[in-house]
């Protein structure tokens, strides 16, 4: 059980790293990967990939009610390589679509910290990082419910001087 706690903590710590993964996360616990699923479902109730993502759509809740940032940028931030995926997996824990749970949760306490600053306190500006997770693979957590459809992104293309 010890084991499955410091993996657990490392899943608290790093949730919003897009590169944690199942073999990562089972190395904390000193358990192969497919034996660390089991083992962590049966103390948890949950697979982790199934508690990584409730963390995320948890810390996206808190960023949504109280950040002036875009949806966009939010699924980032939490760790999801794609919107697609991040508005699913919102939607099917709350019942809300990103957008409609702001709308329905803001206003009601203190005003919006501007983006600027979330981003800051977030670690910065993902605006290199994003270019570089464009081609990799789907974050951990997203693969187990591979949407059937891509979007392209050739609009971010631009020709080199």
């Amino acid at each position: 059980m010890r084991q499955l706690r410091l993996a657990k903590d490392a899943m608290d710590r790093d949730w919003a790293e897009p590169e944690l993964d199942l073999g990562a996360v089972a190395a904390h616990a000193g358990y192969s990967r497919y034996h660390f699923i089991r083992a962590f479902k049966e103390a948890y109730g949950e697979t982790p990939g199934q508690y990584l993502t409730h963390r995320r759509i948890e810390r996206a809740e808190e960023m949504l009610r109280s950040a002036d940032l875009s949806v966009t940028e939010i699924c980032h931030l939490v760790g999801f390589s794609s919107l697609g995926t991040f508005s699913a997996r919102f939607k099917a824990r709350t019942g809300l679509t990103p957008s409609e749970y702001r709308t329905e949760h803001v206003g009601r306490g203190a005003a919006l910290i501007p983006g600027c600053y979330a981003m800051l306190w977030a670690g910065g500006f993902p605006s290199a990082t994003l270019k570089k997770r464009a081609a990799a693979r789907p974050a951990y957590g997203e693969e187990e419910e591979q949407e059937a459809t891509s979007i392209s992104t050739s609009s971010d293309r631009r020709a080199e001087p």
